[in-house]
């Protein structure tokens, strides 16, 4: 019990640091990754695969950039920081976590994969039971956790608009503005009641990355397995998983920061940025949903042997091509926001 009031302690204390020394340590993990994974491939690249090893660490590398724009990703780091923002928190390590998460099923597997264990290999394969069981974990969590972020960060949407309206007319605007009220925020209070703080979407990345349903995550692990009878060294085979969850926690991490401050510019400057965050909200919102019904689709297509071709159909959308659209949508928006912003203080100036 002490070591428990412990820990409960240290996770206070560590909220009550600094923005600042908070974002030091979340980068400051995503640099002590990259270096294990250096380290590792010094440590396993003597003798003639040297150049095979650098060339699958760096493939590795690229792929765990690509993954983190899958637009799952994206719409649950958006969807939580939103909610933890709405708080009034500063949820700096939402992405890390989330990204940690999903990449720790990549890392069990990738090491399993070099201890020789044959049991990764029906996982993988399509069709098996291991394979549809955790798939079925995977989508069913995702879709459902997704639907409930999306619901929840709709309503903080539909709340953020009416302020901004009243705000067109000359009213002012409450902190309660931007937080999710109603119905259906009490519907969903205790769904998301365990989802109180950034590391706790540590468990829901996991539970993400269960599937083993993405051609990257696939393809990783194949490419672990061709190394080792390739020659590759154990050490350096351990360096293909630890990249790309180097280079995906570097891109979530960032992902989850830049949209924490969005989401803070509304709460501390409510009456310029209001309508700026009300359609982010939304726009957040709409990912997470959208994505949930391709999800959700593909789960009960899978659970149940569906035909039809709306479930078959949702069940093979590539969310990785759609996950840049999101960010291209995303990045105009900021743009236009930040030329508008530059605009009226021209003219303002004038």
């Amino acid at each position: 019990m002490t070591t428990l009031a412990g820990f409960a302690a240290m996770y206070r204390e560590r909220e009550q640091l600094p923005l600042r020394t908070r974002l030091f340590f979340a980068f400051g993990a995503v640099g002590a990754l990259h270096l294990a994974a250096v380290v590792l491939l010094l440590a396993g690249s003597a003798g003639a695969a040297q150049p095979l090893a650098l060339g699958l660490v760096l493939t590795a590398y690229l792929a765990g950039v690509k993954h983190s724009y899958d637009w799952d990703h994206l719409a649950a780091i958006d969807n939580s920081t939103r909610k933890f923002v709405a708080q009034h928190r500063d949820p700096v390590s939402v992405g890390f976590a989330f990204s940690l998460g999903h990449s720790s099923v990549v890392v069990l597997a990738g090491v399993l994969v070099v201890g020789g264990a044959a049991m990764v290999g029906r996982f993988m394969t399509e069709g098996t039971a291991g394979n549809v069981v955790l798939g079925l974990i995977g989508s069913g969590v995702s879709g459902l956790f997704l639907l409930a972020m999306g619901l929840f960060n709709g309503s903080a949407f539909v709340r953020a608009a009416q302020a901004y309206r009243n705000v067109q007319g000359g009213g002012a605007v409450r902190d309660e503005d931007l937080e999710a009220k109603g119905f259906v925020a009490r519907l969903l209070a205790r769904p998301l009641s365990k989802v109180q703080r950034p590391r706790n979407i540590y468990v829901i990345g996991f539970l993400f990355g269960l599937g083993f349903d993405t051609a990257t995550t696939i393809g990783l692990l194949v490419m672990t397995t061709a190394a080792s009878l390739a020659g590759v060294s154990p050490l350096a085979l351990l360096a293909l998983p630890l990249a790309f969850t180097a280079a995906m926690t570097l891109c979530d991490t960032t992902n989850g920061v830049a949209m924490m401050r969005i989401y803070l510019s509304a709460i501390h400057n409510p009456q310029r940025k209001l309508g700026f965050n009300a359609l982010i909200t939304g726009i957040s919102a709409v990912s997470a949903l959208f994505i949930s019904a391709i999800t959700l689709g593909g789960f009960f297509n899978a659970a149940f042997g569906l035909e039809d071709p709306l479930t078959t159909w949702l069940g093979a959308v590539d969310l990785g091509e759609a996950g840049l659209l999101l960010v291209a949508v995303l990045l105009a928006v900021w743009g236009a926001a930040a030329w508008r912003e530059r605009w009226k203080g021209r003219s303002q100036a004038v």
